[in-house]
């Protein structure tokens, strides 16, 4: 069953305060659901393929404390085990990246993340 934005309860006003000092603008209201999306651990969603069908994902994290901490997502398309791909990257980078998804599920579109995430995640940039 695929999350919705209304399932998401926001973060609390400390785990929010940690990471504020790294988001501007508009992504400081979208936090505490990014953030608590991040607690989370895990997310099923699609990969939008322009011209072709969107591939089924499921991405997994482990969860850290501080957004200064690593953390290591893994990702599996398709249920298959070859299509599996790891990235570590700092964790307030990682929460960014879940502001697309968050922004997906608010406009009740399926989960995914960002072409930039997925340029670092196939290691396309340097």
């Amino acid at each position: 069953m695929r999350l919705t934005f209304e399932e998401i309860q926001p973060a609390g006003k400390q785990d929010v305060s940690v990471y504020m000092p790294y988001y501007q603008g508009n992504k400081r209201t979208a936090l505490p659901y990014a953030i608590s999306l991040y607690k989370q651990g895990n997310l099923e969603g699609e990969r939008l393929i322009e011209g072709g069908d969107s591939i089924p994902f499921v991405a997994t994290w482990n969860v850290s404390t501080l957004p200064a901490d690593l953390t290591r997502c893994r990702m599996q398309f398709d249920d298959d085990a070859d299509l599996s791909y790891e990235i570590t990257m700092a964790t307030f980078e990682f929460v960014d990246f879940l502001f697309d998804v968050i922004v997906a599920l608010r406009q009740k579109r399926t989960p995914d993340f960002s072409k930039g995430f997925y340029r670092k995640l196939l290691r396309l940039e340097d």
